[in-house]
């Protein structure tokens, strides 16, 4: 069962199919652009959607709203270096706007980025400074319906085949997602962060994590790695943390908050670099464009996201979504993660092909039939540049203490009448705009009313 009682409630919207068919056509089909109060379930994201506990709540009201070093920061840094034990703490508004500073003051044009899977933004930030962003995933990764444990791992004979090559002295930095949210949600094992930290220092070359879902990838360590069966999640966070040289995060997964960000370093002269191009952009570094009761409720989250009977009932409930979208017929990615269930559309959908964006077809149509929003995980998001994505994926992302498990029910009966039509369902083409990460904004319409977008 849930670890935690509710006490606030809100109204979930309905729908007709009708209504719902005309939302999708006044949204140019982008599923980004239908209003909230058009959804009924909505797993389009993980990120920022927590329900924020009591003693969150309570704790904001302790916010220090003082321009320069409020008594909320500090509460705050020491929630971070007590986690994570870096000795440089820097709050930050969100994730892409910490790897947008981190990676201004670590990169220079021309040089390349190492990772187990970049995200999205992370892969964007990196091009924005004229950077190559490289994606080194393990072999496991590329067999879906495998058990294997730790498909979020780095490749570690590729990592040291190209750091030995001749493009060795053009790596910058070495990053590992965790989990590997691109990649199914995966999670990367102490052993194999182990070898990258051992790799990335015999050449130099600084390792850091993507830590936004660090207590997951914790918790999974827990149960699937041989050997951390008895420790603590915390114990095992720290873990990793101790083998990298800093990390970056949004705070609005692990943080278990609706806002925040964070880069924790250990190197005082990197840290230094980022608070001056902080204090142009977002604000003094004490405050980092957040309000001190949003640094009060992070310093909280910190602590409850590590707490076992929470992300048990986490893991549990992804594990058995998983298991009733597959009888229900969906495809997914196993073994599932903690934070999304990854269903496979490219093989619901073999009759659509990538250039037309299976996983968008069936994003639509869950949407369409039951209200349900979820993401593409595809070529729509991931294959720019006339590219295909390794799979055509869509994610079922899990709100943090949101829904219960009659409303996932629901989701799988959804899922069930919408994989009975599957072979009616056709594909997409663009009608424009195409910027970078193009699935927040981009117009589509249905291949059958459509032309080729040129």
């Amino acid at each position: 069962m849930e670890p935690f009682r509710i006490k606030a409630v809100e109204p979930i919207p309905m729908r007709t199919a009708e209504e719902r068919q005309r939302i999708l056509a006044e949204a140019d089909y982008n599923i980004f652009r239908v209003h909230s109060a058009d959804v009924t379930i909505d797993l389009l994201t993980d990120s920022g959607t927590t329900a924020m506990s009591s003693k969150q709540w309570a704790a904001m009201f302790l916010g220090d709203e003082s321009y320069a070093w409020a008594s909320s920061y500090e509460r705050f840094e020491r929630a971070v270096r007590e986690l994570t034990g870096f000795p440089e703490v820097i709050p930050i508004h969100q994730g892409r706007a910490a790897e947008r500073l981190l990676f201004s003051v670590l990169l220079r044009p021309g040089q390349i980025s190492l990772a187990n899977g970049h995200f999205d933004s992370t892969r964007a930030n990196i091009e924005q400074v004229d950077c190559r962003a490289e994606d080194l995933p393990c072999p496991e990764a590329a067999e879906l319906v495998s058990e294997a444990p730790f498909k979020g791992n780095i490749n570690l004979g590729r990592l040291q085949e190209l750091l030995a090559g001749p493009d060795g002295e053009q790596v910058a930095v070495v990053i590992l997602t965790v989990t590997n949210n691109g990649g199914g949600g995966q999670p990367v094992s102490l052993e194999n962060i182990r070898g990258a930290r051992e790799i990335c220092r015999r050449y130099g070359v600084p390792l850091l994590l993507d830590a936004s879902r660090f207590a997951e990838n914790a918790y999974l360590i827990i149960t699937r790695e041989f050997g951390q069966q008895d420790r603590t999640p915390r114990e095992v966070a720290r873990a990793m943390f101790d083998l990298v040289d800093g990390c970056w995060a949004s705070l609005k997964k692990d943080g278990m908050s609706n806002t925040g960000g964070l880069i924790a370093l250990r190197d005082a002269k990197t840290a230094a670099h980022c608070r001056e191009m902080l204090t142009i952009s977002e604000g003094f570094p004490t405050y980092g464009g957040l309000a001190g009761r949003d640094l009060e409720a992070l310093a909280q989250g910190l602590q409850e996201v590590t707490d076992p009977a929470y992300l048990a009932h986490r893991a549990d409930t992804a594990a058995w979504f998983a298991g009733a979208l597959t009888k229900a017929g969906l495809p997914t990615l196993r073994p599932a993660g903690c934070h999304a269930v990854y269903a496979d559309a490219g093989q619901l959908l073999p009759h659509i092909p990538p250039e037309n964006f299976p996983g968008q077809a069936l994003v639509c149509e869950l949407y369409r039939h039951s209200g349900v929003r979820t993401t593409e995980f595809g070529t729509l998001t991931f294959g720019q540049d006339g590219g295909h994505a390794p799979n055509e994926l869509v994610r079922l992302a899990l709100p943090r203490r949101v829904y219960t498990r009659s409303h996932l029910e629901y989701v799988v009966d959804a899922v069930g009448d919408v994989v009975g039509r599957a072979r009616e369902l056709t594909g997409f083409t663009i009608t424009g705009p195409q910027p970078p990460m193009r699935h927040f904004t981009v117009k589509l319409v249905p291949i059958q009313e459509g032309r080729e977008a040129p």
